[in-house]
């Protein structure tokens, strides 16, 4: 009867927790807070990492997955019953969404040294719901509707957190270390990729490594187009184009060992 009650209860919160993050990012762009949408203020402390303005359109994919995820937590589209999962993946999950919603209205208000921080720790829980898919034995109606959703949400965080970090360091006028623009740029590029590679093998996790390649492609277009870079930094574009290539042959060599299995 107790475990029924915390099972409920756990239920509520993931409602609500969902829909104050929803609300947040709603009301972010819509009033705009502080008067300047997410967009104007990436705008604000641009660099060269950033990518261009229609790589942040997955965030529709990331809340409808989340959404279906709701509705199975719900009990909808559920065969067989996994409690256990279901309120490991849940717990972490409510608290991934207040931190996106904290994290909402810090960007906003320019706390950027914060916001990093609430990042980070959303990073954290998305490590750590994917370490329990991970680790789970999961029918493909369970992959579709717990794993798939929070692969996409860890592979855009990612570089959501590498791309936060970069807009703090221009906002403190960071010197580099005597090191230019394009050479951090090509050097956070490499980093970010061998992060996502070395993610990709260990978990086994093609959905996440599509991420990247949909966020790579987004630094490559504001680097291409006329609108964006228009073709000022080869060296940006080349090292794009590496991990771009890196990035594919090992979504090929993780789809050819699952296919063999």
């Amino acid at each position: 009867m107790k475990q029924d009650k915390t099972s409920v209860l756990l239920r509520i919160a993931i409602v609500i927790t969902y829909s104050i993050m929803i609300l947040a990012n709603a009301l972010a762009n819509i009033l705009p807070l502080n008067g300047q949408t997410t967009g104007e203020l990436s705008d604000k402390y641009g660099n060269l990492f950033a990518p261009a303005g229609f790589t942040f359109s997955i965030w529709s994919l990331i809340y409808l997955l989340l959404l279906l995820h709701v509705f199975y937590q719900l009990g909808l589209f559920q065969k067989k019953k996994n409690p256990q999962l279901l309120s490991q993946v849940g717990i972490w999950f409510c608290i991934s969404s207040i931190l996106n919603a904290s994290w909402i209205f810090l960007w906003h208000y320019e706390y950027l040294l914060l916001s990093v921080i609430v990042m980070l720790l959303m990073l954290l829980t998305l490590i750590k719901i994917n370490t329990v898919t991970f680790d789970a034995s999961l029918t493909r109606r369970e992959v579709f509707f717990i794993k798939l959703p929070f692969s996409i949400y860890f592979g855009w965080i990612t570089i959501a957190t590498i791309a936060n970090i970069t807009a703090f360091l221009v906002s403190i006028e960071w010197g580099g270390l005597g090191l230019s623009d394009v050479t951090w740029t090509v050097i956070i590029l490499f980093v970010g990729a061998a992060i996502g590679i070395l993610t990709t093998i260990r978990r086994q996790d093609i959905a996440y490594a599509l991420v990247l390649i949909w966020a790579y492609y987004g630094i490559y277009s504001k680097h291409t187009s006329e609108s964006g870079f228009n073709g000022e930094y080869p060296a940006i574009i080349l090292s794009i184009l590496i991990c771009l290539v890196l990035i594919t042959l090992t979504i090929v060599l993780v789809a050819v060992k699952k296919l063999r299995k």
